[in-house]
């Protein structure tokens, strides 16, 4: 299992997180909205989605 978080500050390969399925989990904070790139990752995000990664969307960043 690989976990792959998505934030304004960081972020994994997008094809890492676009090859990213089952097993794995992405995680995505509030703050990756703020990223010049961030449709790209969401793309990326569905793409893993739909190869059975879980995903988990956080509305706040976790203290």
């Amino acid at each position: 299992m690989t976990i792959h978080t998505i934030d304004a500050a960081n972020a994994p390969a997008l094809g890492d997180v676009r090859a990213a399925g089952k097993d794995d989990v992405i995680r995505v904070r509030r703050s990756a909205a703020e990223r010049k790139d961030f449709a790209k990752y969401w793309e990326a995000v569905g793409v893993a989605f739909v190869r059975g990664a879980v995903v988990d969307v956080r509305n706040q960043e976790e203290s």
